[in-house]
């Protein structure tokens, strides 16, 4: 079983996360995504608004350089493993969540159990429940692929339309 600085550099190697995935992995990515779908939604939330639950050890939130990042990774693993195997005895699987409930944003490493949408997300992929008046007792779940050059390229190209309709 691969260690999660493994994990993450594979994941670095392959495009799919920031430059720095400190950026990434502290929340600060999905944090700016959660407040344009705060704003779109009616509320008034600012960056700062959102909580952030972080899972990294201080010295990897501290960290300098993405070599600094990744090395604390690696000497950290106790940590990483420890949060792994809380999560397998109670027959669960780590995600990086972001939430919006009741005007409140968080972003954070959560455990979903087997019945959350959540749970059989894997690799790239990204999903979104809405829990609405309409979509109560079952939620609306909406998953497709979400990282890599020709996602992003394909937002890029979709923006800079949007933008050229509305000049």
């Amino acid at each position: 079983m691969d260690t999660f600085h493994q994990i993450v550099s594979k994941a670095v190697d392959l495009g799919y996360t920031e430059p720095d995935p400190k950026i990434d992995l502290c929340g600060v990515d999905v944090s700016r995504k959660i407040l344009i779908l705060a704003r779109e939604s009616g509320y008034k939330l600012e960056f700062e608004d959102i909580n952030k639950n972080h899972f990294l050890p201080e010295e990897a939130i501290n960290s300098k350089s993405k070599d600094e990042f990744l090395s604390s990774l690696k000497k950290n693993k106790d940590h990483f493993n420890t949060l792994l195997k809380n999560a397998q005895e109670k027959d669960s699987r780590l995600k990086f969540v972001a939430k919006l409930e009741n005007g409140k944003a968080s972003v954070g490493l959560e455990s979903v159990s087997a019945e959350h949408p959540f749970y059989n997300l894997v690799g790239s992929d990204n999903i979104t429940v809405f829990h609405t008046e309409r979509y109560k007792s079952s939620p609306l779940v909406v998953k497709g692929a979400g990282a890599g050059g020709e996602f992003t390229a394909s937002g890029v190209f979709a923006d800079i339309i949007k933008a050229s309709q509305n000049g």
